[in-house]
């Protein structure tokens, strides 16, 4: 059984969760213990460690204690959702063996409709998220929010600069998209930004997404997995100084992006790497676990394809082509949909929705095409 791979608890945490207020989150959670592991029928979101770092350069080992303190002396808002803490995954003999294990439990939640929060660990254990969708049938989105690509050259080497290329290159090739947000034009090649292009993927500057942070919200909303490098965030909010990032996302923003991240219907794990088991690292990545908490709780569970009659639908003619719009009444959220052509070979098989913003739909108005539209076509028949 998958879950024979977990370790419970550590006990300096369970004697912690002893003596808070009985109104915290620590009091509100399910945890894995020498005695017990948690019903999985009663269980909507779960907690993972991933105790494997060696895909850092820094290496070291990864100690979650600090984080795990911080998030149970929390306060939960108004929440329905029922949270477990299945413990730690131990570092495997190799990291294919991590990988394994990790993959096998995520795969297993997911089936069971509980969404993994995956604690890191270096970066590379989301190449183990990715892989768990194998055996789920179905192409996968991935949103990263990191200053760097991570296109290492080197594929064949488990380490968080090079995942990226182990997704798109080994097979099966389940990936129809990857976003990043936040990524910062000094860490990164010409010939990596070139390869986003290349690929139809989508890239957004860290300035673009801070001025403007409703730009991540229908890209979220389309993801499956999100993938949170800490190094993302600058040093002066997040408490790293191992690894110093002058410029990054402050508290707030990167809050609001797990918010959405939490808020979208469709993304079913989650996960934060790369942090230095420091006490002050630890206090924002527990706010971050709450704020995707937070917006999880508020999903609204609406899918325009499921129910088309209850939403708005718009047809905007551009040239020769009939762009299609939705609009929820509920939310007053956007999808635009890509049509499916039959006579040609389809990465999907039947028209889907693409999330988009209202900002599209009126630049559609204009004559002008979503940026997004265009690439969602070309990716398809990559």
């Amino acid at each position: 059984m998958a879950f024979d791979f977990l370790e419970p608890v550590d006990f300096s945490v369970l004697d912690f969760v002893k003596n808070l207020n009985t109104q915290t989150i620590g009091k509100k959670t399910v945890f894995h213990t020498q005695e017990d592991f948690p019903d999985l029928n009663k269980i909507k979101v779960a907690l993972i460690g991933a105790l494997d770092n060696r895909g850092s350069i820094a290496g070291g080992e990864v100690d979650l204690k600090f984080i795990r303190n911080e998030f149970y002396a929390l306060y939960p808002g108004n929440w329905h959702a029922t949270i477990a803490d299945l413990g730690d995954i131990p570092q495997g003999n190799t990291q294919e063996d991590t990988y394994y294990a990790l993959a096998k439990i995520v795969a297993e939640l997911i089936k069971k409709q509980i969404v993994p929060i995956v604690l890191g660990g270096s970066q590379d254990l989301t190449y183990a998220m990715y892989r768990s969708y194998d055996s789920l049938d179905q192409m996968v989105n991935l949103v990263t929010i990191d200053n760097k690509f991570d296109f290492g050259k080197d594929e064949s080497r488990n380490t968080e600069d090079s995942y990226l290329s182990k997704i798109i290159i080994n097979e099966p090739n389940n990936l129809f998209n990857y976003s990043n947000l936040g990524f910062q034009t000094y860490y990164n090649s010409q010939e990596e930004i070139d390869l986003i292009e290349k690929l139809y993927f989508d890239a957004y500057r860290l300035g673009e997404v801070s001025s403007n942070l409703s730009l991540a919200e229908p890209v979220f909303r389309d993801s499956d997995i999100v993938s949170v490098d800490l190094t993302a965030i600058k040093s002066a909010d997040s408490g790293n100084f191992v690894t110093f990032t002058p410029n990054g996302f402050n508290g707030k923003e990167i809050c609001a992006l797990a918010r959405y991240a939490g808020l979208s219907d469709k993304v079913s794990s989650f996960g934060i790497f790369k942090h230095n088991n420091s006490a002050n690292e630890s206090v924002l990545i527990a706010q971050i676990i709450w704020y995707f908490l937070e917006g999880y709780n508020f999903r609204s569970l609406e899918y325009p394809n499921l129910n088309q009659n209850l939403f708005l639908k718009y047809i905007v003619p551009v040239d020769d082509i009939e762009l299609i719009f939705f609009k929820s009444p509920k939310t007053e959220r956007w999808w635009i949909e890509i049509p499916f052509i039959s006579n040609v070979n389809n990465k999907l098989k039947k028209n889907t929705l693409l999330p988009c913003t209202h900002e599209d739909y009126l630049r559609a108005c204009d004559q002008e095409i979503p940026e997004r539209w265009w690439k969602a076509q070309r990716k398809n028949l990559l």
